[in-house]
């Protein structure tokens, strides 16, 4: 026996091979069989050893001879438990296999045999397959388009959805609602990488609802998982790294493993739960066309924005340079001892002015838990380098929000505004002159004094800097 971990049935020969084993050189444990989980390890165990016997059978007789030693097996489990119901699992002597049943009224075909070929997946719904993508063999397109035809409810956990990749099954998405097959589908705004027009296309469609997260400072969902249910209870699912896109179900370098009911059943059942409790959650909310378009089109677009400078700052410890703690110690002293809360900061070019005023915000909002912060820059650039700082230094990347170039912010407690923005909605903000209680202006001496002045003399902060 080779050395390492194993999860091995303890068979005469594995017995036999242990005692051979010399007791000197090798250690050897041995637990007993969970009661929990007999059932599952013991016919694991006799599914193999009937399957390596029915190898061995030859002749012209083969399933003839197959099908009477099976049935043999059922009625002695009939006898030797003494239950009828056995007797339901014997096998007909003729060998078939059920491939469909559907009505003659709502059968919406001529040809059986056509449609099934139509709709039956060429990996078929018993077995388990590996998809690796790049044109090698079977492609996941091909294989999505009959598992929509043949199912009955259809859930869909994917970050992003782009439109040319819902025009590749846009038809079988439309068959399929429309006889009365009900979609799901969960997805997010992460990165703007969703496109609204395939979202609007979904959620255009009957029978189906679909449910949007518009955290687009850190998603947390990055699955992508396909769930196809029949009422005949073969169900299959689809988990790997597809998203919805085009070069995804086609020849990108995708791996997706298909998983099936009748072959790993628990995997399933985790699926249909795990996905649930994500509909249920408050976090995704369900999409009305009437109602968030423009929600989800505000969201796509600062995700876009936010792209660019969305490195995860938040897994390292960012610490100020000696020559920033010695400024940071004299706002200290300027504001405790000698209650100067106005402060200018002068520093040279690519000495980190954003970086100190991250951590002085961070000291202040230490002895303040609930501050609110402005950032006020002239350039939409400044204030997305800002933002990302911000988040780096206070580990937390979906700390803040935009309001410039037709970016609104979720919620007004922590923004980066643009000046311009600022000007133009002053006489019609709905904000207290207290509302912020830390006010930065990054390089004023850009701009003239009666632009940044409004704001200025508007906001009563507790500083400003």
């Amino acid at each position: 026996m080779n050395q390492g971990i194993y999860e091995e049935l303890v068979t005469k020969l594995i017995n036999s091979k242990i005692n051979e084993l010399d007791k000197d050189s090798f250690q050897v444990k041995k637990t007993s069989i969970d009661k929990a989980e007999a059932a599952q390890i013991l016919s694991q165990h006799i599914g193999k050893t009937i399957k390596h016997a029915f190898t061995l059978i030859k002749g012209e007789d083969i399933l003839e001879t197959q099908i009477e030693i099976a049935n043999k097996i059922i009625l002695f489990l009939k006898e030797e438990l003494n239950k009828e119901e056995f007797a339901e699992d014997l096998i007909e002597t003729e060998g078939k296999i059920l491939k469909a049943v559907f009505t003659k009224v709502d059968a919406h075909f001529t040809d059986l045999d056509l449609h099934l070929k139509e709709i039956t997946p060429y990996t078929r719904l018993i077995h388990s397959e590996l998809f690796t993508g790049g044109n090698s063999g079977t492609t996941l397109e091909s294989e999505l388009r009959k598992e929509i035809l043949s199912s009955d409810r259809i859930d869909l956990l994917v970050s992003f959805i782009k439109w040319k990749g819902i025009r590749i099954l846009e038809r079988e998405l439309r068959e399929f609602t429309g006889r009365g097959g009900k979609l799901r589908v969960i997805t997010t705004t992460y990165i703007g990488a969703t496109d609204a027009k395939a979202v609007e296309f979904l959620a255009s469609l009957e029978n189906t609802e679909v449910k949007v997260s518009y955290n687009t400072g850190n998603e947390r969902l990055h699955a992508k998982a396909y769930l196809f249910q029949r009422n005949s209870e073969f169900h299959t699912a689809y988990i790997g790294s597809s998203n919805f896109s085009r070069s995804a179900l086609t020849d990108g370098l995708e791996w997706n493993l298909k998983v099936t009911t009748k072959e790993v059943g628990h995997i399933i059942d985790k699926f249909k739960k795990t996905f649930e409790a994500y509909w249920q959650n408050i976090d995704f909310e369900l999409y009305d066309r009437s109602i968030h378009s423009e929600k989800l089109v505000h969201a796509l677009k600062q995700g876009k924005f936010s792209k660019e400078y969305a490195f995860t700052t938040s897994f390292f410890d960012i610490k100020p340079f000696p020559y920033q703690n010695e400024i940071l110690e004299k706002l200290e002293v300027e504001r405790t001892i000698h209650n100067r809360n106005k402060n200018l900061l002068v520093a040279a070019t690519g000495t980190g002015k954003t970086v100190i005023s991250a951590f002085d915000y961070k000291t202040f909002r230490q002895s303040n838990k609930s501050s609110k912060l402005l950032f006020v820059a002239h350039r939409k650039e400044i204030l997305q380098q800002a933002k990302a700082t911000f988040q780096g230094v206070l580990k937390d990347n979906n700390f803040g929000d935009l309001w410039v170039d037709g970016i609104e912010p979720n919620t007004n407690e922590y923004v980066f505004a643009s000046v311009q923005t600022l000007n133009n909605r002053l006489k019609n903000i709905n904000l207290t002159p207290e509302y912020y209680d830390f006010i930065i202006v990054d390089e004023v001496h850009h701009i003239s004094a009666s632009t940044y002045r409004p704001i200025i003399n508007y906001f009563k902060p507790k500083v400003l800097l």
